[in-house]
């Protein structure tokens, strides 16, 4: 996601902990698996390599191999264990932030193969989240949505937009229970996501951009 601006937080408002990875940690990250382990740790709290591999239809040996990948670059640590037979992890933090690169080269290269493996993985979910559609209680079906607006903007102001937008969001997240903790009765993980792009078709690229 975009990187969140710091706003003024209420005062029953919390710190909400976030990464920004390099381009080295970005590349161990952009795995299907690690993302799809990283979500399930952030969102449902501490597990093991057993777990995780049950849940993935994955050998254990290969969710610690894609575990210990994630520790290594700093997404997850070890988590307080239960028994001392198995090895607990826990997310290192709520979101992960990346800066869009400036310029072309590897770090650029990173930042488009990461939003295509971000992509896949939301598609998945949103495909997911339309076939429980129908089984939903009439108040989350109320609050869910699948829009899509098309307003005329600059660079500048589709930027500022949103910047308003993840703004809005990280207030909603601050004053909300930390993601992986116990939740109260009417609560559950509520995914917002959020797409910003020019239409596509509509922008010059590269050699075509407009000629003085």
């Amino acid at each position: 996601m975009k990187p969140p601006v710091p706003t003024q937080a209420s005062a029953t408002s919390r710190n909400v902990s976030e990464i920004v990875p390099d381009v080295t940690a970005l590349k161990a990250l952009a795995h299907p698996v690690r993302l799809r382990m990283l979500g399930m740790l952030r969102i449902d709290g501490p597990a093991t390599a057993t777990q995780l591999a049950a849940r993935l239809g994955l050998n254990s040996g290969a969710t610690s191999y894609h575990l210990r990948q994630l520790a290594q670059y700093g997404f997850i640590e070890d988590a307080p264990a239960t028994s001392r037979r198995d090895r607990w992890w826990k997310a290192s933090h709520e979101i992960t932030s990346v800066r869009p690169a400036e310029s072309e080269g590897e770090a650029f290269d990173m930042d488009v193969a990461f939003a295509q493996a971000i992509l896949s993985q939301q598609v998945g979910q949103m495909q997911k989240a339309a076939e429980e559609y129908a089984e939903l209680p009439l108040e989350w079906r109320k609050a869910s949505t699948a829009s899509d607006i098309v307003i005329p903007l600059t660079a500048e102001k589709a930027e500022a937009l949103t910047t308003r937008l993840n703004e809005f969001l990280m207030e909603a997240m601050r004053e909300a229970p930390a993601l992986g903790e116990p939740l109260p009765a009417d609560t559950v993980p509520f995914t917002v996501m959020l797409h910003a792009f020019p239409y596509p078709g509509r922008l010059p690229h590269g050699e075509e951009e407009s000629e003085p």
